[in-house]
């Protein structure tokens, strides 16, 4: 069958009833996220982990794409009412659209981002859905030392992407690992590092820690900070429409935006910031108009949110295809596939293929929706911003707790969740990531798996793993990722003290 009939497939589970109504719940979820500053789609999905436990796969995973395209929707309507970014991908939108809005052009940049987004998520996932399939069948001729190898290289990049010390993402990986290694040996049969405690012979679940990290533990971080500044709301002054002039400004940097969004996005170690930083460049580079830049230029809200949106699109690519994560959200919407015994990759397209591709087709109709909800309802988006802080920090506690209890009645499931909550807080404050963590959680136990075994093949002969010319490629990727920003860090520090000397001379 070719990628346009498991499309039209797809689209026919997509509307399905039920499976369009948990689209529009994780799009509405996603926005009013996305617009609350601070509290991400990593956050809500996180929560909803354990709410969705007897929930339908295919609906579930729908709500949560859902919640992830949202978000990044939301993220803009912060950015330009109030110059403080939903998201870290938003923070490039807040430098033009706070301006546009303060000068009383607020409506065109809402309108340009929604617009933008629509367009660019609407390319992107097409764009998704042509090219999983022949990253499938690359995938499908993988051993176990190919896989172990490409566990590897994802390893290194997540921990360089996250945080701003590649070190400190290492600890935040090793730490997952650590906690990947509880439980019962699943080849041996060996307890391991259960300290006696029986409710540990099954390991440490992923939904616990999940909601743990980014729910608790953010929040705790978030409301730990306090409100330092008085947030100041500007007003949708005049239309929200696009004159003609805005529209002929702002096609081309849709179009480059996602252009540059979706490969970053689906690269290892890719991400939503560093395609919006480009495009933002980009379009500096290219307008007609740079006495605007830094005062409220169309083009800098354009280009960034495109490609915001289109690089959400593009992590889904290794999710699905490879089972690899490259954000937070990622990683958390890859704990929700194994809370259904689901293991996204290549197998996957082939074992159940209805909801991969129902999946994929959901997010054109969530598209849509978004387009749809964001600019007539944008004065109840930003009633969201009214809502104390307290009251808001308070509920999302509340409902951590009530949804952890729900899908795992224990008192020490309960108190796990607090001491990981109080972990990932720590590790806020000491500046760790925590999404290596839930990776090394989730991503440890399969890498052990396949370098077990492509030992077992080899009867233990460590050379093996560099016999593959794939599995030699990827390992030395993976150690390139790791040394080089290390000694372009000891270059740029180089640099620096050398300046210092010549200043001082």
């Amino acid at each position: 069958m070719s990628t346009i009939d498991f499309l039209m497939q797809g689209l026919a589970v997509a509307m399905q009833p039920m499976n369009l109504l948990y689209a529009l719940i994780g799009v509405t979820l996603g926005t009013a996220v996305g617009v609350l500053p601070g509290i991400g789609p990593a956050l809500t999905v996180a929560l909803l982990l354990p709410v969705t436990f007897k929930l339908d796969p295919a609906g579930s995973l729908i709500m949560f794409a859902g919640i992830y395209y949202g978000g990044m929707y939301g993220g803009s309507t912060t950015s330009i009412l109030l110059n403080t970014p939903g998201e870290s991908a938003s923070i490039i939108t807040a430098l033009e659209g706070n301006k546009m809005a303060r000068a009383g052009r607020g409506g065109p940049a809402l309108a340009t981002a929604a617009i933008g987004s629509f367009i660019a998520g609407l390319i992107a996932t097409i764009a998704l859905a042509f090219i999983a399939p022949f990253i499938v069948k690359l995938a499908l001729v993988f051993g176990p030392r190919e896989y172990f190898a490409l566990m590897v290289l994802a390893f290194v990049t997540v921990s360089s992407a996250f945080g701003d010390s590649t070190l400190r993402g290492l600890t935040s990986l090793f730490i997952g690992f650590a906690l990947a290694l509880m439980g019962i040996d699943q080849l041996s049969g060996q307890t391991r590092l259960s300290f006696g405690v029986p409710d540990l012979l099954d390991g440490v679940e992923v939904t616990t820690l999940a909601v743990a990290m980014f729910a608790i533990g953010e929040t705790l971080y978030i409301a730990a900070r306090g409100n330092r500044l008085p947030d100041k709301i500007e007003a949708v002054r005049g239309s929200v429409w696009m004159t003609a002039t805005d529209w002929a400004r702002s096609w081309k940097p849709w179009l480059r935006g996602t252009a540059i969004g979706f490969p970053i996005g689906a690269m290892p170690a890719g991400g939503a910031e560093i395609g919006t930083f480009l495009s933002y460049a980009a379009e500096k580079r290219l307008t007609k108009h740079p006495e605007e830049f830094g005062n409220g230029a169309i083009e800098g809200v354009a280009g960034p949110e495109a490609a915001n949106n289109a690089s959400a699109a593009g992590t889904l690519v290794p999710l699905l295809t490879l089972g690899l994560p490259t954000s937070a959200t990622a990683a958390i919407m890859l704990a929700g596939f194994q809370q259904y015994g689901l293991q996204p990759g290549p197998l996957l397209f082939v074992t159940n293929p209805q909801l991969v591709w129902g999946l994929i087709a959901s997010l054109l109709l969530a598209n849509l929706m978004l387009l749809v909800l964001n600019l007539p309802l944008i004065g109840l988006w930003v009633k969201l911003l009214t809502i104390p802080k307290p009251w808001l920090y308070a509920g999302i506690l509340l409902f951590a707790t009530l949804g952890t209890i729900g899908a795992n009645p224990s008192v020490f499931e309960l108190g796990m969740l607090l001491a990981f909550g109080v972990m990932g807080y720590l590790m806020r404050v000491l500046g760790y990531p925590i999404a290596p963590v839930v990776v090394g959680l989730i991503l440890g136990p399969l890498a052990e798996q396949q370098l077990r075994r492509a030992l077992a093949i080899s009867q233990g002969d460590a050379r093996v793993l560099f016999t593959s010319p794939i599995a030699a490629v990827l390992l030395v990727l993976a150690a390139l990722a790791l040394i080089v920003p290390l000694i372009m860090r000891i270059r740029g520090r180089g640099q620096l003290l050398s300046q210092l000397a010549a200043n001082e001379d």
